[in-house]
């Protein structure tokens, strides 16, 4: 039971981004080929929330993680591979009653496909009273995505709690839509991840999200279902958009060779979030995203090994930037 569970450590310091969401060992063929013809794998951390964490660590950040994961060697896995990073993980606790989630990376085929062996996952039992040994209001960004919601009944009421005191303006809520089509349907997930969005103060989302989930095809339609949030709807190869009270900009994709395409909508949040957090405005944010994105299509992966990872610390004479810099 998760009365058992072990915590990977207490540290005192307050991250200036919080992450919150499940990580599974990711297993990718070393080159771009399908899963039937690859024999060379490499296994690194797969998860929403701690791609944006890791993306952000190597920008400079000081970054959090929280998930649970299990006391298997795949916990130690991705535990290791994301602190490496620089990423705090010293709030994660490991059950020894359930697994680390497992999921497959299956390239080559001109489209997404991957294969999740997650059920009963450690990270399946998170829920609402995990918040209250985060340092929630005391961060600057708490980031989380809507592939939370679904991982349980306790996941969602987690993400719920959340959004609740984001709602509340207690805290300033990074959400990204991820709606993932083979966990639930869209006529499923179209009203959880609408009411979800409505509370964040920036929300991330694809415009063939928005279609499928709510019939938004147009980015204007996208904000005229989540007016108030700083929104940005990203456009695959054409742009990304953003919408905030200074009004509306739009960068178009920057031409890119794609290797692999899956991590590369975490990359771009983490772009955005690293140069909004250092006062940059929306134009060069979004180019920002787009230049972080391109740097996760380029690998199988979803971030780049530290060795290859590029660092961004804030110049020494860059003052930090207000809180409003994230808010509609």
């Amino acid at each position: 039971m998760e009365t058992s569970a072990v915590v990977l450590g207490r540290e005192a310091r307050v991250p200036e981004v919080l992450c919150i969401g499940e990580t599974m060992a990711l297993v990718t063929p070393a080159r771009a080929l399908p899963l039937r013809e690859a024999d060379v794998f490499h296994i690194v951390p797969g998860g929403a929330e701690s791609n944006v964490a890791m993306h952000l660590a190597n920008a400079g950040h000081d970054v959090e993680w929280f998930s649970l994961l299990g006391a298997d060697p795949l916990g130690d896995r991705v535990a290791d591979a994301i602190a490496a990073h620089g990423v705090s993980i010293g709030r994660v606790r490991r059950l020894p009653d359930a697994q680390t989630g497992v999921y497959f990376k299956d390239p080559g085929h001109g489209e997404r496909r991957v294969h999740y062996y997650r059920a009963g996952s450690a990270a399946s039992r998170m829920r609402a009273s995990d918040l209250d040994g985060l340092p929630l209001a005391a961060t600057r960004v708490v980031h989380a995505s809507g592939i939370t919601p679904v991982l349980s009944e306790s996941c969602r009421e987690l993400v719920e709690a959340l959004a609740a005191r984001a709602g509340r303006a207690e805290i300033v809520l990074s959400f990204d839509i991820n709606h993932r089509p083979a966990l639930w349907p869209a006529a499923e997930a179209a009203p959880v991840l609408l009411a979800l969005a409505r509370r964040a103060q920036v929300v991330f989302v694809g415009l063939d999200e928005a279609a499928a989930l709510w019939g938004a095809e147009t980015p204007a339609a996208v904000r005229a279902l989540l007016p108030d949030p700083v929104l940005v709807v990203k456009d695959g190869a054409i742009g990304a958009t953003e919408f905030s009270a200074t009004g509306v900009v739009h960068v178009p994709t920057p031409p890119v060779e794609v290797v692999e395409a899956i991590g590369a909508g975490d990359a771009f949040a983490a772009g955005y979030l690293s140069s909004r957090l250092r006062g940059a405005p929306g134009e060069a944010a979004l180019l920002a995203g787009h230049r972080q994105a391109a740097l996760a299509l380029s690998t199988t992966a979803d971030v780049l090994p530290v060795a290859h990872a590029t660092s961004h610390p804030r110049p020494p004479d860059e003052a930090a930037p207000t809180e409003g810099a994230l808010r509609a």
